[in-house]
């Protein structure tokens, strides 16, 4: 969540160089070649079955592509601590879907945890008279976003059962990388073409692409495998109290009374989420 956190920061440096697009094309490559390398050198090669092909071309269609297009392109109208916040509703909604479709459950704590966070969440996003403060369309893109991480998040499980997080990862940002590239093609051809890159934008697109995209999705399959999606998914209730932080340091956006008292909540809610760790299975 740290890392996720810090890659709002990241793809905004990038984004005045080039468009969201090519950032997630060239992050993902970056991703692809660090992990094989990786997996080349712990011996972990990187093969799926046939029976799965299918699977992680349906996986990697929710995750990395259009995930990261509702995510890149809803940072690029709106700040990056609106937009952490507006990923950081996953776990809101993820509970529901793994109940009905993977029969995951949750105890009382853990849903009086996350009420308790997503009150931070909505207390970082809303005026004092309930207005927003950001573009709509950058909403609803970062709302789709939301809608494929859930997607992603059952089609995560069931790969979990199956490979290792290395694996998983390493096919999906490859096959993501591959389907970026008609639409760099088609939209930002002449943008990438003319880029001039400098140190700064060179160290915000590989810190996305190996710590972003790879070593944190790695660290959240492994937690996927242990906690299950829904619990799993509740930690994503830091990415904005991250983000918030970075933005105010680097970025030198303001953090205001209703900024702090939302992180508050967002921890405190995260804390009381992971009470009676173990999640239990309905038969």
């Amino acid at each position: 969540m740290l890392l996720w956190g810090l890659s709002y920061i990241w793809s905004k440096v990038v984004f005045e160089y080039i468009g969201p697009a090519s950032t997630i094309m060239l992050r993902l490559l970056i991703s692809a070649m660090f992990l094989w390398a990786v997996a080349s050198l712990i011996g972990q090669r990187p093969a799926i079955r046939r029976i799965d092909i299918k699977l992680f071309l349906l996986s990697s269609l929710f995750n990395p592509f259009l995930y990261f297009i509702g995510e890149s392109y809803g940072l690029n109208l709106v700040s990056p601590v609106l937009s952490a916040v507006i990923i950081a509703t996953i776990p809101v909604f993820m509970p529901i879907v793994a109940f009905f479709y993977l029969r995951e459950r949750l105890k009382p704590m853990n849903i009086t945890g996350l009420i308790i966070s997503f009150a931070g969440v909505l207390v970082m996003i809303f005026r004092p008279d309930l207005s927003l403060a950001a573009s709509p369309a950058g909403i609803a893109l970062l709302f789709g976003a939301v809608a494929s991480a859930l997607v992603y998040g059952i089609l995560l499980r069931k790969l979990t059962m199956r490979y290792t997080p290395l694996v998983i990862i390493t096919i999906q940002n490859s096959i993501g990388a591959i389907y970026f590239v008609p639409i760099v093609l088609l939209f930002e051809f002449d943008s990438i073409r003319s880029i001039s890159p400098d140190g700064r934008m060179l160290s915000s697109l590989f810190a996305l692409g190996i710590f972003a995209s790879s070593l944190a999705y790695v660290f959240y399959t492994k937690t996927v495998q242990s906690l299950g999606i829904a619990r799993a998914n509740l930690y994503t209730n830091l990415i904005p109290v991250f983000t918030a932080l970075f933005s105010f340091f680097v970025l030198g956006e303001n953090m205001n009374t209703a900024k702090i008292i939302g992180i508050v909540l967002v921890m405190g809610g995260v804390f009381l989420s992971q009470q009676n760790r173990k999640a239990k299975l309905v038969a």
